[in-house]
């Protein structure tokens, strides 16, 4: 329970603070690119800070996109698999509760930093950008968690968070970037509109990175 626990504070942080930064700076990947850079840094130090924090408790994954590569490169069981999702996500629904009530209560804030498709994109381009970024987030994710890396390992939680302000920085001008069912499907969910109506792109995008990821490391591991 401890592990569950774990992953549900983190993907809370990871939320709260992610999607946090882009409603309070205003993030447009258009008309404001600097607020940009600030969401893109405030999910990878997000994601670093709770590395460094539960990653000797559960792993830190924060995002069920990583648990289905991890649990199917063999290296967790199905029922755990299954309540770190669980949690994950009941920790994305306090993140961004917390969220919600923080703009509520702030003139000129609106919204809980929902996944969408941005202007221009269509529905197979933001899938197709979900897919492809999840697959490269995660494959670092397995990588840098491998034990054929070693001494590495110790800086894995770095490694992880520089890629996702990497994805951030590419990924947000098409879908807003989620990589992460849990923390796309807890705002969308607060905000409706077609946040809710697209939320499927942000949970089916992430599941087939996540998984081709697994093919991907499952082919290159020396371990294996």
């Amino acid at each position: 329970m401890k592990k569950y626990l774990a992953e549900m504070f983190g993907t809370m942080v990871l939320v709260l603070m992610g999607c946090g930064v882009a409603v309070s700076l205003g993030c447009d990947p258009v008309a404001n690119i600097p607020a940009v850079v600030g969401t893109a840094l405030a999910f990878g130090l997000s994601v670093v800070a709770m590395a460094y924090t539960i990653g000797g408790v559960s792993g830190c994954h924060i995002n069920p996109a990583i648990t289905l590569g991890v649990l199917l490169s063999g290296r967790m069981e199905a029922k755990d698999a299954v309540m770190y999702m669980l949690f994950q996500v009941i920790g994305a629904f306090i993140g961004s509760a917390l969220l919600f009530a923080l703009t509520a209560n702030v003139d000129g804030l609106t919204g809980t930093g929902a996944n969408d498709l941005q202007a221009g994109v269509s529905v197979i381009g933001g899938l197709l950008a979900e897919v492809v970024f999840t697959f490269v987030f995660v494959l670092v994710v397995l990588g840098a968690t491998a034990k054929a890396n070693g001494a590495t390992n110790n800086l894995a939680g770095l490694a992880i968070g520089l890629a996702l302000v990497l994805v951030h920085l590419v990924c947000i001008r098409y879908t807003g970037t989620s990589v992460n069912p849990a923390r796309s499907i807890a705002p969308a969910v607060f905000q409706g509109g077609t946040a809710l109506a697209n939320v499927w792109i942000f949970i089916v995008g992430p599941f087939v990175g996540g998984a081709l990821a697994a093919l991907a490391w499952k082919i290159i591991d020396t371990e294996d």
